[in-house]
């Protein structure tokens, strides 16, 4: 299989010498979630994060990872950077605030650098994966290293209890 092209993720790993690995799904695969695409790939959904952007009440830009197989509390997130209370940003709003389309959102290489909380459960695990910055295309780094690629990051119980 030919290795994917670059991609502004992995060029700022690469540049700040953060191992990482990258893993593309099989063409022929067409997951509708990142469960399944963590299905596809035989990886933990517990250990692979999805990147969600927000908005607070002060107009400010969040940007949250959360395990694909939780959903984002937003009081807890809201609470995590000190803001009244957040909205996930409309869709069609994602690609000019951040480069990235749905679904191919990476926490790096956005355009502009917005504080960035990672839900604690990623601090279980040495490696964390994510959307390497297009569609089925993800990377697999190490947790401790991320602050050298994500700017005012953090940690913090950012997810939705399960009921």
């Amino acid at each position: 299989m030919a290795k994917a092209k670059k991609t502004n993720v992995l060029r700022k790993l690469d540049q700040q010498k953060i191992p990482y690995t990258e893993m593309t799904l099989p063409e022929d695969s067409t997951p509708h979630s990142s469960e399944e695409v963590a299905e596809v790939l035989g990886i933990n959904p517990d250990q692979q994060f999805k990147t969600l952007v927000t908005h607070g009440k002060s107009k400010k830009h969040y940007v949250f990872l959360v395990p694909v197989n939780h959903e984002l509390d937003l009081k807890l997130a809201a609470a995590a950077v000190g803001e009244k209370n957040i909205h996930m940003i409309a869709q069609k709003d994602l690609e000019p605030l951040t480069g990235y389309i749905h679904g191919g959102c990476s926490p790096i290489g956005m355009k502009k650098a917005f504080p960035t909380v990672i839900d604690a459960t990623a601090q279980n695990y040495k490696t964390i994966i994510f959307s390497a910055g297009k569609r089925g295309f993800l990377v697999e780094a190490p947790v401790n290293e991320l602050g050298k690629v994500i700017a005012q990051l953090d940690f913090a119980d950012i997810i939705a209890k399960k009921n």
